[in-house]
């Protein structure tokens, strides 16, 4: 084990252990989603060549929490980290990590966090960290900020809307160091995301100045009747000195029981196109077993991600 991963599971030992002992207001939190992948790319894109992986699919681990500072003000933190069970040398990365107050004003965070146009797309993509997740087929958008200063306003009955300003040095982590630049992502959100409180969802997003892209505008809508999940996101990018590019994702759900069967298409103009379909049994509440298959094909300058790919695996909450 490297000197980085002894110290940081030592350091999460240490945070972990005492708050558990003695009920401090945290919550200690994570997911292991861990798949069989078998895939087999086009001659094209990787000399038609075929592999299978144990794979993880985004697992993490994280401790969360709020205090009551005031009737009107409370504190919140997340640190959370992705586990990579399929590296050795780089076993944890850092996902969200962030501090704030949140009160009948609304909340104000600071840290490394998704930005709003990110978060504004809800539950649509449904093969999320699979194969088949929109970002596979060149859509941008799902950043999370390394330097960000975020602000989401209070609920007026099921909308909400919210504004991530990141700093120079984030557009530098995210790779743009061509042109480093401040930025923001603003999003407005009305629904229920989870289709709790409403069957219906839609969202509206803009990044500006976000991981070296001029622009990106995304709308999100997704509705949930008689059993039956439907999404649809859109979204047109530009990057610097480029044309800009429209894509958009389509997706259905429909659960039966423990069994929910899956259906999602992809589409990024002049780069990438495919589909997904799975299926997801509950076990229990935080256990389920999943099985999907993507076929994805790029265009001939972006190719070397053609081919088509099949998993099956275990994910576990806690």
């Amino acid at each position: 084990m490297s000197t980085k991963r002894t110290v940081l599971a030592a350091a999460l030992a240490a945070v972990f252990a005492p708050a558990v002992a003695t009920a401090a207001p945290l919550t200690v939190y994570g997911k292991l989603n861990i798949e069989a992948s078998f895939n087999d790319f086009d001659a094209a894109s990787k000399a038609d060549e075929a592999e299978t992986e144990i794979r993880s699919n985004s697992s993490r681990v994280g401790i969360k929490g709020d205090l009551e500072l005031s009737q009107s003000v409370t504190a919140f933190y997340t640190i959370e980290y992705q586990v990579n069970t399929d590296d050795s040398d780089d076993n944890f990365k850092p996902r969200n990590q962030f501090v704030g107050l949140k009160g009948d004003f609304g909340a104000i965070s600071l840290g490394r966090q998704d930005t709003m146009l990110k978060k504004s797309q809800g539950k649509v993509d449904i093969f999320s960290d699979y194969a088949g997740d929109l970002k596979n087929y060149g859509l941008k958008g799902d950043n999370r900020g390394t330097e960000t200063l975020s602000y989401l306003t209070p609920k007026v009955g099921l909308f909400s809307a919210g504004i991530t300003y990141l700093a120079e040095g984030a557009d530098k982590q995210m790779g743009a160091d061509d042109k480093l630049t401040d930025g923001f992502s603003i999003a407005a959100m009305y629904g229920d995301a989870k289709y709790k409180k409403a069957n219906y969802y839609a969202a509206l997003a803009y990044d500006s100045d976000v991981a070296g892209l001029d622009s990106i505008v995304r709308a999100t809508v997704g509705t949930k009747v008689a059993g039956v999940t439907l999404g649809a996101l859109y979204q047109q990018q530009e990057q610097f000195a480029a044309d800009s590019k429209d894509g958009f994702l389509v997706s259905a759900a429909y659960g039966m029981d423990a069994l929910t069967l899956k259906l999602q298409y992809t589409d990024l103009e002049d780069t990438a196109d495919g589909f997904s379909v799975g299926a997801d049994y509950q076990l229990a509440k935080a256990t389920k077993v999943f099985g999907y298959f993507t076929d994805r094909s790029y265009n001939k300058s972006e190719n070397s991600k053609s081919g088509s790919f099949a998993g099956v695996g275990v994910e576990h909450k806690f």
